[in-house]
């Protein structure tokens, strides 16, 4: 009988340091999920307010590219 109740408390312990390790890993995936969440966030916030200078460079040189082959159709038609 003193054997049993040994068992017993061994299987109890064995029980409790398997949940305080799943529980720790719980703790750590919550984190990281966390961090990831907020990293996710902050990159959208800055894509979506950061200026888009390269738009604005293709926009300046359409204008002197259609404005430097005008002058030359106006020549052109001068001749």
């Amino acid at each position: 009988m003193n054997s049993n109740k040994m068992d017993e408390l061994i299987a109890v312990m064995k029980k409790k340091e398997d949940d305080e390790n799943r529980n720790t890993v719980l703790w750590v995936l919550a984190v990281i999920g966390a961090v990831a969440a907020v990293v996710a966030i902050a990159f959208a916030v800055y894509k979506f307010l950061a200026p888009d200078y390269l738009e604005d460079f293709e926009d300046d040189f359409d204008d002197d590219f259609d404005d430097y082959f005008e002058d030359d159709e106006e020549d052109d038609e001068k001749e």
